[in-house]
């Protein structure tokens, strides 16, 4: 059996490294697919974004990490995928994924989707915050491993360095 992880794992957080551990326990085959969405502006590009991934799942041998764009139940079934895994960290998430779970089950009638719950001490994680903490220069040992903190932390060394000169252009 194969199953896919989509999401966009911008970055990686403790938290999906979980549900990956899960499903890699569940299925013979796991896919964590890094989703390309031209309406998202992610922080890391798509192949920082996989090349993170494959680097902390190294130790998984059923583990394979990709990138796909588009729908994510036809990259489902391009990959000979019957299931999407989805975490779930508190009860607000459960309405969309259903939602989706549903709409992906219509569009195939094949692909079933299989609810994580992620474990508690990861509920409060999300990318989004690690970002955000990222960015004010908070700690980020529990929440990502040290490969993505040391990427987080350059990536804003980056930014804070080009909003320096911004303004030192402006004020001239």
């Amino acid at each position: 059996m194969r199953a896919i992880y989509p999401g966009s794992f911008d970055p990686v957080t403790f938290g999906h490294l979980d549900i990956i551990e899960r499903a890699s326990l569940l299925f013979d085959s796991v896919i964590v697919a890094v989703s390309r969405n031209p309406l998202k502006n992610p922080l890391f590009s798509t192949e920082e974004r996989v090349e993170m991934l494959r680097e902390v799942l190294a130790l998984y041998p059923n583990v394979e990490v990709d990138s796909f764009e588009g729908l994510t139940v036809d990259y489902a079934l391009q990959k000979k995928a019957k299931h999407i895994v989805r975490g779930l960290r508190v009860i607000s998430d459960f309405e969309n994924e259903f939602r989706m779970a549903l709409t992906n089950k219509k569009l195939t009638g094949v692909v079933e989707t299989i609810f994580l719950m992620t474990k508690a001490e990861y509920s409060c994680i999300s990318s989004s915050t690690v970002k955000e903490l990222a960015s004010f220069g908070g700690s980020l040992s529990c929440f990502v491993p040290p490969l993505v903190e040391e990427r987080l932390i350059e990536k804003n060394k980056n930014r804070s360095f080009k909003l320096e000169k911004i303004q030192e252009m402006c004020a001239v």
